[in-house]
């Protein structure tokens, strides 16, 4: 694996399980409130949610990347 995949694997895992994480507690809250039963769901929302999330990163990162330095590119040629 060369360093730039493994450089994007692990990029994908960590904002994907960051992403995750926090997502799935504010919305596991916003949902039920703090509940005795909070947790179990919140981990049910976490572990059903992170694959999607680190496939998402894994298939849009690039293109995403590309679109904010094209985005950023033009503001800064701006007079």
């Amino acid at each position: 694996m060369s360093d730039a995949l493994r450089l994007r694997f692990v990029f994908a895992l960590l904002m994907s399980f960051l992403m995750t994480l926090l997502m799935s507690a504010w919305v596991t809250w916003l949902n039920i409130g703090l509940q005795a039963d909070f947790l179990p769901r919140w981990r049910h929302a976490f572990l059903a949610a992170w694959p999607v999330a680190f496939c998402a990163v894994m298939l849009f990162a690039p293109r995403v990347q590309l679109m904010s330095r094209s985005i950023v590119a033009r503001l800064a040629s701006r007079p």
